[in-house]
This record gives structure tokens, C-alpha cells and sequence, in this order.
């Protein structure tokens, strides 16, 4: 499963968010994403891929979460 995919999965279990209305570009704003529910994401990135995210800065969008996440 790709990193998107795992996101998307993650969106939908935790948020009810349509995996439909994910892409590359969606902002984490126009998902309705708050700073909480981005703690909760990366904690749950973190626990299913086994990786320290550490203090990520800049992440707008799901392209740039992605991006993070294949960088560790």
C-alpha cells in the first residue's frame, strides 16, 4: 500500500473523510483539518508505519505529508 493510500485509509477510519476527496494537492484546511485532528493523524502515521515523525513543519497539503513520510 502506497503512503497516499495509507493516508486516505487513515482520513476515512479517524475522520470520515471520503478518500474520494483526497488528492495530492487538498489542503489539510479544505478536509477540515484541524491542528488536533493532525496530531491524531501523525500519531496514528506513526504507530501503523513505524516511524518517528519528530516536529514537522510546513505540511499543507496531503503531497507534502506524503513527501515527510517517504523522506524518514
Amino acid at each position: 500500500m502506497t503512503t497516499i493510500e495509507q493516508i486516505k485509509e487513515l482520513l476515512q477510519e479517524n475522520l470520515n473523510i471520503d478518500p474520494e476527496q483526497v488528492s495530492d494537492d487538498s489542503t489539510f484546511d479544505s478536509l477540515g483539518i484541524d491542528s488536533l485532528d493532525m496530531v491524531e493523524l501523525i500519531c496514528e502515521l506513526e504507530d501503523r508505519l513505524d516511524v518517528d515523525f519528530g516536529e514537522p513543519d510546513g505540511l499543507e497539503t496531503v503531497a507534502d505529508l506524503v513527501a515527510y513520510v517517504d523522506s524518514l
